[in-house]
């Protein structure tokens, strides 16, 4: 087969807001989000603009304050205490947002534009067998799970993965066939190339920086070229997709695609990449969050 073909230019995956969660308002270096029942003030250093609903942030029931050093460190300051966690639905998934630790909610809700991708994707590939990794609490795992895939969620937390448990019992999709493993993503996938498994999807949504359970250290720019090529060695004949997923500042969703035509040489297909975009609630701003690549046969 011949090389993929790689897309002209870049695209703009935007998650609008659904009943559980929207984007209110941003600017000033902050973003004001609805999570279910809460309001949400995080810090968001690319808002350059000013908010345009100022009435509303007051009223937000929780706000993140970052240290000076890092954005993803910090305290939670509460106007009233709320539950340690709540539920929230995507579709046919439930999952609980919990204020942790590191800013976020345990869950991105910009990834929803990748889970109406791997939902449609899933289904029409009937039941194919599917492999996150650094799967975290499972939202997408269990998208695929509910479109009828067979998943594969690895994550190196053993605190995510009792979330994501957590979250397949919430939904209801508990019986379906899905392995919850807490492992190194690399040392998994190592394994399994040298098994011969095969997927008929793979995804792939790294940290900058991470350790595995028995200390691995995982860097971004290092690592993730010899994951890819792994990951492509794990490809199906009939796979239909290979996404990966990346939030560090210095690449990009080009750099993404130029990965992927390369460990994907001979394959065919598509690749789409860009970034994926949070789209304020009734306006058309909207905050870039991550960048993709995207292969599709």
């Amino acid at each position: 087969m011949s090389r993929p073909t790689v897309a002209d230019a870049p695209g703009v995956m935007r998650t609008e807001g659904w009943a559980d969660y929207a984007l209110l308002d941003s600017g000033d270096g902050k973003k004001l989000e609805r999570y279910g029942p809460y309001t949400v003030v995080r810090p968001e250093p690319q808002c350059l603009w000013a908010p345009r609903k100022p009435h509303l942030w007051a009223q937000a029931d929780a706000v993140f304050d970052p240290t000076a050093d890092d954005e993803d460190a910090g305290r939670w300051r509460f106007r009233d205490r709320p539950k340690d966690a709540w539920p929230l639905a995507w579709r046919d998934v439930r999952f609980l947002g919990r204020f942790t630790a590191f800013r976020h909610l345990a869950f991105f809700p910009e990834q929803a534009a990748n889970w109406a991708f791997l939902d449609e994707a899933v289904r029409k590939a009937g039941q194919p067998k599917v492999l996150n990794l650094f799967g975290y609490t499972g939202v997408a795992s269990l998208a695929m799970a509910a479109a009828g895939a067979q998943v594969t969620h690895v994550d190196a937390s053993k605190k995510a993965v009792a979330m994501a448990r957590e979250n397949a019992e919430l939904s209801k999709l508990a019986d379906r066939p899905i392995r919850w493993i807490v492992e190194d993503a690399r040392r998994y996938v190592q394994r399994e190339v040298r098994r011969g498994s095969k997927y008929d999807g793979i995804i792939l949504d790294p940290p900058k920086y991470g350790r595995g359970p028995d200390g691995q250290v995982w860097r971004l720019f290092e690592d993730l070229p010899e994951l890819a090529q792994l990951c492509s060695e794990l490809l199906s004949e009939n796979a239909s997709f290979l996404i990966l997923n990346a939030y560090a500042e210095r690449i990009s969703g080009a750099a993404l695609s130029g990965l992927l035509a390369e460990v994907l040489d001979g394959r065919g297909g598509r690749i789409d990449w860009g970034e994926l975009a949070l789209v304020e609630d009734g306006a058309e701003r909207a905050i870039g969050m991550s960048f993709y690549g995207r292969w599709s046969r």
